[in-house]
């Protein structure tokens, strides 16, 4: 029960902080990257929810497709194309809701089962897995504030005053 609580709670706070960043975020900032091989700011937004709802998948269903083929084919592959700023933010917060209501009705005595893929060389446990998913948003909510940062706009400072 504990590792269930704590997620959710984590989990809440870190999109209290995106959804701040993702406030700032104009439609003429969708397409721009800091450079070719980077991913747009609209292909970050679409790779946030496509990764979270294929690794929830992995962490609650025992299911694999999304590292099955984001390995081998690559993280484009998996995300196809953003459509619209607001699209994508949608999406965004209709995977985190589904994370939540999923990891809730959850059996707290499962999150420490074992998901196995030996192909892919995958061993992780159900709460690794989850609390993955949260390091994961946090990771590219600070490289979309750097973005914003490249682009003139103010971002919130990474870590709150008190």
């Amino acid at each position: 029960m504990v590792l269930q609580e704590f997620f959710l709670k984590q989990k809440e706070a870190i999109r209290v902080r995106s959804r701040e960043v993702f406030a700032l975020l104009r439609a003429e900032h969708f397409g721009w990257r800091p450079e070719k091989e980077a991913l747009s700011v609209g292909e970050m937004l679409r790779h946030l929810w496509v990764s979270e709802e294929g690794v929830r998948r992995v962490a609650l269903e025992s299911n694999f497709g999304y590292y099955e083929e984001r390995i081998p084919r690559g993280l484009r592959a998996v995300i196809g194309s953003p459509t619209a700023l607001e699209d994508e933010l949608r999406e965004i917060e209709r995977v985190h809701q589904e994370t939540l209501a999923a990891v809730r009705a959850w059996p707290p005595e499962r999150m420490e089962e074992e998901r196995v893929h030996r192909g892919l060389g995958i061993r992780r446990n159900v709460s690794v897995i989850l609390f993955g998913i949260s390091e994961h948003e946090v990771h590219h909510r600070a490289q979309l504030m750097t973005y914003l940062r490249m682009l003139g706009t103010p971002a919130p400072e990474p870590f709150r005053r008190s």
